[in-house]
């Protein structure tokens, strides 16, 4: 069984490896057992169901929730040269036709089906005879109520239990908690299913967390970091994302927006230009994202804090799906936390006491001063490494905790109550750095013990610190101008009781190089790369299909470190099996060649 799964990667997809427990989850398929796969976003769950698929007799039915997945899959497997597709609304009477033919021929290995039609009136008695040898249920967490993305049409899907009673069905998904995989088991009516929960570790993903002060330049400045690149802006609000992508167009960034108040077309517009490389980034709400393939998204930015840990490990781990280095940075401030807060105060009564909870989980992940992925892996109840991760802003040493939170805490606190709790942060801040301006002078707060009592640290850094206690709930703003008033856990902090956590300012200047970052481009040819990438897009648009579809990042980089000089070494490359070696071999080969022909320097790239 294992010679043939090797046989079938390398034939297809050119792979010489696999991640962890992919191996396992083909061998549930094989074996003919019911499976429950939770892998991270970029753990290769599709390829979990896509290359059994291969080695069975039948047809692998899959159900997905998007037809933009559904599409991005099969011009994939297609371009491999396995045989599928699907049958949804977006086809032509002509198109299904066809598709039902191959079908009725034996001429499909994967078929993909949406939910909804899964359950229209007469299907299953069409699958029945199709020979179907099993069943994939991608996006999973849909069946659960529990889940974070639960659609109702997911909960009808037992019936294929019913309808299938001897072939495996597996489950996959990116996140769902053993309370979510037991309502999956159940919902789904699996038989003894094998639970198969990789690691929430992205150790390619290098998170960072800022807390928002000019928040359009901190975008810019990322975005300028992966120059040419693509990636997503999430945004809290459709406003938002309308604004900050006028912005962002306006200084000449190729980017195009997507949410839920666009036209149908409006979004499929941008999704496109998106995934087809005319646009190099995207500026989105939370609309965007599920079933999207695109493995080439070198980063992901979080303009505003998201409601939840596992909201935030879904939209971030959209980065670095080709398992290359991606950066995950994340911008909050207090106000994200009070504009969630009352989201979940008005929604669903059951629902507020966990979402408040989650909102609080996600509000101290943004604060924390321990390992980003240390605290995720502890978040979703997996062990985390003893080593630092090298991989995010705390173990790179871009930013720490205050010395001597306690102390300031206590300065700040005692300083508002002594202004008679009748002033705002902008105002505190200035008497605690001591500031003489006419008003502080006028109201007398000059004479105060606390004046000039942080005069050694800087206005921003003393503003930053309220806004934390203001996070914390050591403060909170009362009234409709901000003024600052103590909480009771203020003043336990201020007896000394309780002991809360300050961050210094990030440090500035160029971020550090992480060593995942590194080490994927060791003995890369950049100069190569780029000239690949350009071929990779004429190839994608020849072909009518996504450039990440042609080639991923990885099998680029590949392909510029080892220089193949004839097909037989072009096999030995990452990513590239006998169909793409038939599609695109000759011509990639002759991009290699003109290439070393270049003089050295500037022209040449290297």
């Amino acid at each position: 069984m294992t010679d043939r799964i090797s046989e079938a990667l390398k034939r297809y997809w050119g792979y010489d490896r696999l991640r962890p427990l992919q191996r396992e989850a083909m061998e549930c398929v094989l074996r003919g057992r019911d499976s429950i796969v939770v892998l991270p976003t970029g753990g290769g769950k599709s390829l979990c169901y896509q290359a059994p698929a291969l080695l069975l007799p039948g047809l692998t039915l899959v159900i997905s929730p998007l037809i933009s997945l559904m599409k991005d899959q099969i011009d994939a497997l297609v371009g491999c040269g396995i045989p599928a597709g699907r049958l949804d609304s977006s086809l032509s009477a002509g198109e299904r036709s066809r598709v039902s033919r191959e079908l009725g021929a034996g001429g499909l290995r994967l078929l993909y089906v949406s939910p909804e039609r899964l359950i229209a009136p007469g299907f299953i008695d069409f699958l029945r005879g199709l020979g179907v040898s099993s069943v994939a249920i991608d996006e999973a967490h849909c069946v659960s109520m529990w889940g974070h993305d639960f659609r109702p049409e997911y909960r009808r899907l037992g019936l294929l239990r019913e309808a299938f009673p001897e072939i495996p069905i597996g489950a996959y998904t990116a996140t769902a908690t053993e309370q979510v995989r037991r309502d999956i088991a159940v919902q789904l009516r699996l038989r003894a299913p094998e639970i198969l929960v990789g690691s929430f570790d992205r150790p390619n993903l290098v998170y960072r967390v800022r807390r928002r002060g000019e928040g359009v330049r901190q975008i810019r400045a990322a975005i300028d970091r992966h120059a040419g690149e693509s990636g997503i802006v999430y945004c809290l609000r459709r406003s938002d994302v309308d604004r900050l992508t006028a912005t962002l167009r306006r200084h000449g960034y190729r980017a195009v927006s997507y949410h839920a108040g666009m036209s149908d077309e409006e979004r499929h517009r941008s999704q496109n230009a998106f995934i087809g490389e005319e646009a190099d980034l995207i500026v989105a709400t939370v609309a965007f994202g599920m079933g999207i393939d695109k493995s080439n998204v070198r980063y992901v930015i979080h303009a505003a804090m998201p409601k939840s840990l596992e909201h935030y490990q879904q939209e971030s781990g959209r980065a670095g799906r080709d398992g290359l280095e991606a950066e995950c940075l994340l911008l909050y401030s207090g106000a994200d936390y009070l504009t969630w807060k009352r989201i979940i105060q008005e929604s669903e009564p059951q629902t507020v006491e966990n979402g408040l909870e989650k909102l609080g989980q996600m509000s101290r992940y943004c604060r924390g001063v321990s390992c980003r992925h240390r605290a995720i892996l502890a978040y979703f109840g997996q062990p985390p490494g003893a080593e630092p991760c090298g991989a995010c802003d705390i173990c790179l040493g871009e930013v720490g905790g205050v010395a001597d939170s306690l102390v300031v805490a206590q300065k700040i606190l005692s300083s508002v109550l002594r202004q008679g709790e009748r002033f705002g942060a902008n105002y505190t801040a200035g008497v605690l750095y001591g500031s003489r301006e006419d008003r502080i002078v006028a109201n007398g707060h000059d004479r105060l013990s606390t004046h000039g009592i942080l005069k050694t640290e800087s206005r921003s850094a003393v503003r930053d610190w309220i806004e934390q206690l203001v996070e914390q709930e050591c403060l909170a703003r009362v009234g409709d101008y901000g003024v600052l008033k103590l909480t009771g856990r203020g003043r336990r902090v201020l007896a000394g009781e309780e002991r809360p956590l300050l961050l210094e300012a990030p440090k500035t200047g160029r971020a550090p190089k992480a060593a995942v970052e590194k080490d994927s481009w060791d003995g890369v040819d950049r100069g190569l790369f780029e000239r690949l990438r350009g071929l990779r897009r004429a190839l994608a648009a020849e072909a009518g299909v996504p450039a990440y579809v042609v080639f991923g990042d990885a099998t680029l980089r590949d392909l510029a470190r080892k220089k193949p000089a004839n097909p037989g070494a072009l096999l030995a490359v990452f990513g590239i099996g006998a169909k793409k070696l038939e599609l695109y071999g000759p011509r990639v080969l002759a991009e290699i060649r003109a290439y070393a022909q270049l003089p050295p320097g500037p022209e040449g790239g290297r």
